[in-house]
């Protein structure tokens, strides 16, 4: 039985990396506050994605792992400063008794870190994926067939269950709240600012388009910004198209040379100004090197709040499948996702307002890395996907 919602219990949840899961987890916190209102609830996250959890007014404690730069430096022979910061990040882990775990990552390093805490009771799916499930006392079955956000939010739907309160637990949609504070709003002012000129030159015979204000609930911070983060464009501001051209698997990529005709056609033919964002400059440069006009290069100088601040301002995002499509969605701006070897029923931008881009091929989805002939990526053309930002900018 779920402890009820006037207990003061101690939640763990266990939801380490990508970004893009991070961000499917998000409602899940929300459902799970709206629960347990008195709880102290601590998340367990990778460095990568932990600036998304900052100041989450949802959220009591964010114990970060830096797993990944741990291994690297035990690789490099350095082992003294790894183990240190190794057993502060347990010795955090086990501060607390935690009287329920839940592991929404379902593998092996999460699987780890869940035993390790010494929870009372340990949730997991019963998938059994690189034997996490060995780990956890009490399993919920992993339904593939649904979208990330609705298949974590069954781990709350299954502690709503005989309660007289569980239906109030998932009354609300799924709300993903991201605090942004003005510290973000303000660095991304400036970036916007420094390209004011650009992005405010608009085609011949193209006005300025404008977003009707978008209000939306104010953080339980003062100064944070939460959801859908902020009012719309106004007049005279810089109104832009943001592009993620990249991602982390080789087959989510869309050729480098589409990328810059299509943001050269909507500089051109929209008269709309390209914003390209990526973890770094290199794609972008590249990108940049083959259009005819002039584009804004992001790359590596946004944190993850700051990016999520900046989409909130974009007409719309075109991107391939990445954690930076989920932002955008997240913050309430529509996306064009051109999606190859993934299934998009599963992973795709959450909401209605979205197109996504694929084709239908025998082979799809594979979920592959690597492939020798990524047909599903390259037989997406420039035209399709011009033709739905147009479609979109249009409404």
């Amino acid at each position: 039985m779920a402890p009820e919602r006037s207990e003061n219990v101690n939640i763990l949840i266990v939801k380490l990396s990508a970004i893009g899961d991070v961000i499917h987890t998000l409602p899940a916190l929300a459902a799970l506050r709206r629960c347990y209102p008195v709880a102290d609830i601590t998340w367990v996250v990778e460095e990568a994605s932990a600036d998304l959890l900052a100041g989450h007014p949802a959220l009591n404690r964010v114990i970060v792992s830096s797993r990944k730069t741990w291994m690297k430096e035990i690789r490099r022979g350095r082992i003294a400063a790894p183990l240190k910061e190794m057993h502060a990040f347990f010795k955090a882990l086990r501060s607390r008794p935690y009287d329920l775990v839940i592991d929404f990552h379902g593998l092996l390093k999460s699987a780890v870190i869940v035993a390790a805490s010494g929870g009372r009771r340990k949730l997991g799916y019963d998938s059994m994926q690189e034997f996490s499930g060995l780990f956890y006392d009490e399993k919920i079955p992993e339904e593939m067939g649904k979208h990330a956000v609705d298949r974590y939010l069954d781990f709350v739907r299954h502690l709503a269950e005989g309660r007289k309160d569980g239906a109030a637990c998932l009354a609300a949609p799924p709300e993903f709240t991201i605090a942004i504070e003005e510290e973000q709003k303000s660095r991304v002012a400036a970036m916007l600012d420094e390209h004011a000129a650009m992005l405010l030159s608009h085609g011949a015979g193209h006005p300025p388009l404008l977003r009707a204000p978008h209000p939306f609930p104010a953080g339980d911070r003062p100064g944070a910004e939460t959801e859908s983060g902020g009012e719309g464009m106004q007049e005279g501001e810089p109104r832009f198209v943001a592009v993620n051209p990249v991602a982390f698997w080789e087959t989510k990529l869309w050729e480098e040379e589409k990328f810059a005709e299509l943001c050269d056609r909507i500089r051109v033919e929209l008269g709309i100004g390209v914003v390209l964002t990526a973890g770094e400059a290199g794609p972008l440069d590249r990108i940049r090197s083959r259009m005819k006009t002039e584009a804004v290069n992001l790359g590596g100088r946004t944190t993850l709040r700051e990016l999520a601040c900046l989409y909130r301002q974009a007409a719309l995002l075109v991107t391939t499948d990445s954690g930076p499509m989920h932002l955008a969605a997240a913050v309430g701006t529509r996306a064009v996702a051109l999606f190859g070897p993934t299934d998009p029923a599963r992973t795709g931008p959450y909401g209605p307002s979205h197109r996504v881009i694929r084709r239908e091929l025998p082979c799809m989805p594979c979920f592959r890395k690597h492939c020798e002939d990524p047909r599903c990526m390259t037989e997406i053309s420039v035209n399709e996907v011009f033709s739905a930002v147009k479609e979109m900018i249009g409404k």
